[in-house]
Order: structure tokens, then sequence, then C-alpha cells
């Protein structure tokens, strides 16, 4: 998958190791690494939910956009690209066609 970042701040720091330890600590700036390289290496959002991450949509006011896991209580949120996600005759989301992700933030969200 195509990641796009949401904010050029948020990009330097996903792609700067040691700055991304210096912020985040040296667990969470692991699994973030290991998140952005899952999402690379998927080739589209169906198999990103067959991964260890808890790959999940969100609801409520945070609707339209996805999380997975950091460490406790962080989660990498991003957007799927194209939204709405296109669906079926039936109205199943076709997670098939999403091949590109916008990173929008790391937060507790909870």
């Amino acid at each position: 998958m195509k990641i796009l970042f949401a904010d050029k701040k948020l990009e330097k720091l996903a792609n700067d190791d040691r700055k991304l330890i210096a912020e985040m600590g040296k667990r969470r700036a692991l699994l973030l690494r290991r998140r952005l390289t899952q999402m690379t290496d998927a080739a589209n959002l169906e198999d990103l939910r067959k991964l260890p991450g808890r790959y999940h949509e969100l609801k409520g006011d945070r609707k339209g956009q996805w999380a997975c896991d950091l460490d406790q209580p962080y989660r990498l949120l991003f957007t799927p690209i194209p939204l709405p996600i296109p669906a079926n005759s039936l109205g199943q989301k076709l997670l098939i066609r999403i091949t590109q992700v916008e990173i929008i933030e790391i937060t507790n969200y909870h």
C-alpha cells in the first residue's frame, strides 16, 4: 500500500528513527515502524485486517478513520483513500480496493 502523511511534521518523525525514539520511546517507536512496514507490504486494507496490530474501523466522531495498536493506550490513526470506501451492490465494503492510506496521528483517543 502507499502511505501518505497528513502533515510534514508527522512524516519527518516517522522517517527519522532517532527523533522517533527520542519523542516516543523505544517501544512505541519500534511498534510504529512495524505497523508502517506492515502497511507498506500489504497490497490492500483487507490484507491489513489479517495482521497483528488489530487494524479496525472507528465509530462515532471518528467515523471514517481506522486505527491499529501501538503500545497501550496509543494508536496509529489513518484514513483509507478513497473515502467513502467503495461497496458492492449489497452494501459490503470492498476493502480490497483500498491501496492507499493517509496517516493522521499517533494518539490516545480513549
